[in-house]
């Protein structure tokens, strides 16, 4: 590798790091024709898929030179920065060697726009193609659509990727309006319609048509940043809601605000972004997408804002204690996801156990069950019957005492063995 091509890796691939949907699952995109790499098993960026394996894939911008100003992001074009950028060969060969070399198993590449956008998104469709048609590439490619790019453009890079992503940015309309006055979240919804009216029909083409080309066979995604515009979690979470319910979202990302700039507009935050928040929010997003929570049960007008001390599905439960404690050998499935200290495959072991009579204390810690923190909320054979009159107030602190008496211990146990 020469030196400046070094440099160019070295400048982009720490330009890419603020892009956090960098996703690898979904795709089955398998090697039926003696090429190189194979999209659909296990994974320098590293990233995970639905079922656990890590993957390692190359994460880099084409260029870093932007014609927007957005004051959240480091590559706008008022920024002083060192600039670079890539040309479609050199994007290639890196990602072929570093494959050969066993360093990937795979390619993010998204880009910042330079001269417009379908001179940006035409450069990201060669290097796709020519990673697909003249290299023979089998692995996995995450591609960014870029906003305002043809239809064409897009829809043809669906051709060759396994996923693509486009950034919603800001959570909001006006959100966005405030820090990227050039951007609209109209430019994000229609490639968004597009790719996913693509899919559809491509899946109803594969119901009549033997052989059918794959068009983005690992889904969609986007990405928000969080912190940068006053928005509460409550808008945050509905937008989502909206956009995993319309464009059939594989993900949605939060990513917490960076500062990088003084600009009056922007929240002063210190140093750090609000990881603390953005936890609280892809939890949220988790009991949405997999615990069959409503947005609104979770946040409304009454409670706008996630409680950072506890975690959401507990912050539901000491808000709903008329729904417990629940009879964990009658309550239905739906019912016991929602307790806390139970996750979906714990709920799963429950309701085939007790099948076979009724469960006791012991046996729920067998199957994973954190005890500690569901004892409040459930009853099965051998329930102390007084742990129910506890109030909400009261199973918070209880918790929340235990959770500081655990961290402290294993301070300690550090501090002992180090």
């Amino acid at each position: 590798m020469s030196e400046r091509i070094r440099e160019k890796l070295n400048i982009l691939a720490d330009a890419a790091k603020y892009d956090v949907s960098c996703s690898s699952s979904g795709s089955n995109r398998k090697n039926n024709n003696k090429g190189l790499g194979d999209a659909s098993s296990a994974g320098i960026c590293h990233t995970y898929t639905a079922d656990g394996r890590c993957v390692s894939l190359l994460k880099i911008l084409l260029t870093n030179h932007c014609i927007f100003d957005c004051a959240y992001c480091v590559s706008r074009k008022s920024n002083d920065i060192e600039r670079a950028a890539f040309t479609v060969e050199e994007v290639v060969s890196l990602t072929m060697n570093f494959y050969r070399r066993n360093y990937i198993e795979g390619l993010f590449l998204s880009s910042g726009i330079f001269k417009n956008a379908d001179f940006t998104m035409e450069r990201l469709l060669k290097v796709v193609k020519k990673l697909r048609l003249e290299e023979n590439f089998n692995g996995y490619i995450h591609l960014k659509t870029i906003p305002g790019a043809s239809e064409e453009l897009i829809t043809e890079a669906g051709m060759y990727a396994d996923r693509m992503s486009i950034n919603l940015e800001m959570p909001t309309e006006s959100g966005l309006k405030l820090l990227a006055p050039d951007k609209s979240h109209q430019e994000v919804i229609d490639p968004l319609q597009l790719v996913q009216n693509q899919i559809v029909q491509f899946r109803e083409e594969k119901k009549l048509i033997k052989s059918v080309p794959k068009f983005v066979p690992a889904g969609q995604s986007t990405q928000m940043v969080i912190g940068a515009t006053p928005e509460t979690d409550k808008d945050i979470m509905q937008t989502a809601d909206t956009f995993y319910k319309k464009f059939d979202l594989k993900r949605v990302y939060y990513s917490g605000y960076i500062p990088i700039s003084n600009d009056n507009r922007l929240p002063v935050l210190g140093t750090q972004p609000p990881l603390i928040r953005e936890n609280r929010l892809y939890q949220t997003d988790w009991l949405m997408r997999f615990y069959g929570f409503n947005v609104n049960e979770l946040l409304n007008d009454a409670n706008p804002h996630l409680d950072i001390d506890i975690d959401p599905k507990l912050s539901w439960a000491l808000r709903n204690m008329q729904h417990f404690p629940v009879d964990i050998n009658v309550a239905n499935y739906k019912m016991i996801l929602r307790i806390p200290g139970i996750g979906v495959s714990s709920a799963k072991k429950i309701v085939q156990a007790r099948k076979f009579g009724r469960l006791r204390i012991d046996q729920l810690k067998k199957i994973g069950v954190s005890y500690n923190r569901a004892r409040y909320f459930i009853q099965c054979a051998d329930t102390p019957a007084q742990l129910k009159d506890y109030q909400g107030t009261q199973i918070k602190s209880f918790i929340m005492a235990e959770s500081q008496s655990k961290y402290r211990n294993t301070t300690n146990n550090q501090l002992i063995l180090f």
